[in-house]
């Protein structure tokens, strides 16, 4: 309830998810590694369907072991790999996965507005293999929780961070309470940026785009959908963490 109140949370289009039977929530990731949509949705969903809707996210595993991050577990925080995302599905859970993962919740804050899955279509063929329904979850306010300077992509290169621990970025940000902070490792504090988080109406892969359907087609469907989405929320916006 605390993450609801102080991020003054604003959870639209809930009943765009199927009440039952296995569906993929595809959402935008912003708030480094203390992402804040997360939590905001994941209290949501969880309010709105019951302890009877099983309900899962993905995360990265140096997210999962995180000081005071662990306790996610308990509410369906999962180590994100595809093993875990299809015995998800298997089980008819609604999945929560973010195809952008670090690429895209370290970006910087001035491409807030940005919806960014590197070109990663992963979560496409999992939903053609399980023949799930593709909801897609469009969130603002995340990357306003601090001011994120840059991915670190190349600082990653050089430390061979991208082999030895799975990790492309590591990112450098100004925030509470260590200021420069880079790789976000120990996480931050967030500012109270307003969250608000829409689930728009499910996609029918083999209804909407045939029985074969096409990754690359679905992809730029859902990231021109995604994205007309986020440019409305922001039109909403009236100002950077107040809302």
């Amino acid at each position: 309830m605390l993450a609801s109140f102080y991020f003054r949370a604003d959870v639209r289009g809930l009943g765009n998810v199927p009440a039952e039977g296995p569906v993929l929530l595809v959402g935008n990731h912003s708030g480094g590694n203390i992402p804040a949509d997360t939590f905001v949705f994941t209290l949501a969903f969880n309010t709105y369907f019951g302890v009877e809707r099983r309900f899962y996210q993905l995360a990265h595993n140096l997210v999962l072991a995180m000081p005071g991050i662990g306790y996610l577990r308990k509410y369906g925080t999962v180590a994100a790999s595809h093993e875990n995302a299809e015995k998800a599905l298997d089980t008819g859970a609604a999945l929560l996965v973010y195809p952008g993962g670090d690429y895209e919740t370290h970006r910087p804050t001035w491409e807030s507005n940005r919806v960014d899955f590197d070109g990663r279509k992963g979560f496409i063929r999992l939903a053609i293999e399980k023949d799930v329904p593709i909801v897609p979850v469009v969130s603002i306010g995340g990357q306003e929780t601090a001011l994120f300077l840059s991915r670190g992509e190349r600082l990653a290169r050089f430390l061979r961070l991208d082999t030895t621990l799975r990790l492309k970025v590591l990112p450098i940000s100004l925030a509470l309470p260590w200021g420069l902070n880079v790789g976000d490792m120990a996480g931050h504090f967030p500012l109270p940026a307003k969250i608000v988080i829409e689930a728009l109406p499910a996609v029918e892969l083999r209804e909407q785009f045939g029985e074969d359907p096409d990754p690359d087609e679905v992809y730029d469907h859902l990231a021109n959908s995604m994205q007309a989405t986020l440019d409305r929320l922001a039109e909403e916006r009236r100002l950077p963490v107040i809302g």
